[in-house]
């Protein structure tokens, strides 16, 4: 049977998931998110410097570029990894982003994980899930996860609960919708609503 879902997002279009079952350790333990499947993530409210978005679902944040004081607070709510979606290009131009990231998040004492995702030297694979699901089974604390507005790290987050944690299409979108993933153009273009399926 066809799962079909009301398509959502730039990069829905070209989105296959494989389900791959619950995300475990190497000693077979299944990685805890503290994602409650009745609520959807939650706005962090009264938090400055972050662009845009910033969510919470479970224990991972989900957002926009921080600034380098944001990333002080971060460490202080308990992160203890900072993941970032954000490409070469965007992260060495200093009018956009004016520090260091990875070198402040390690003088933090936080780990600094690198997934460039967006262009063609960085598209999106399953490679990128491979080593977010990879970071997530390392870090049983508060993780952060962002890029510019959090589009990408709403689309990473989807597939990651898909294909670790068998979360339903529907479910998984749901959430990102919630996040940053917003209607496509399209619907509006065309004045009728578009679906996402898995592939046969």
């Amino acid at each position: 049977m066809q799962k079909t879902r009301r398509f959502s997002g730039f990069l829905a279009v070209a989105m296959v998931f494989a389900f791959t079952g619950i995300a475990a350790g190497s000693d077979g333990a299944t990685v805890e998110l503290g994602v409650d499947g009745e609520e959807m993530p939650a706005a962090v409210k009264g938090f400055e410097g972050v662009e845009r978005n910033l969510y919470r679902d479970g224990r991972v944040y989900l957002g926009g570029q921080p600034s380098e004081d944001a990333l002080g607070q971060f460490k202080e709510l308990g992160v203890t990894v900072v993941v970032n979606l954000r490409t070469p290009g965007e992260m060495e131009d200093r009018e956009r982003v004016p520090f260091d990231e990875a070198e402040v998040v390690e003088a933090l004492g936080l780990e600094y994980v690198w997934i460039p995702l967006g262009g063609e030297d960085h598209p999106y694979t399953p490679a990128a899930v491979d080593r977010f699901a990879e970071v997530m089974r390392r870090h049983d604390g508060a993780v952060l996860v962002h890029c510019t507005m959090g589009w990408r790290v709403a689309y990473l987050w989807v597939a990651y609960l898909i294909r670790e944690h068998g979360f339903e299409l529907d479910d998984a979108l749901a959430r990102g919708e919630a996040v940053a993933i917003g209607p496509s153009p399209l619907e509006g273009l065309l004045d009728r609503p578009l679906d996402l399926a898995y592939a046969q």
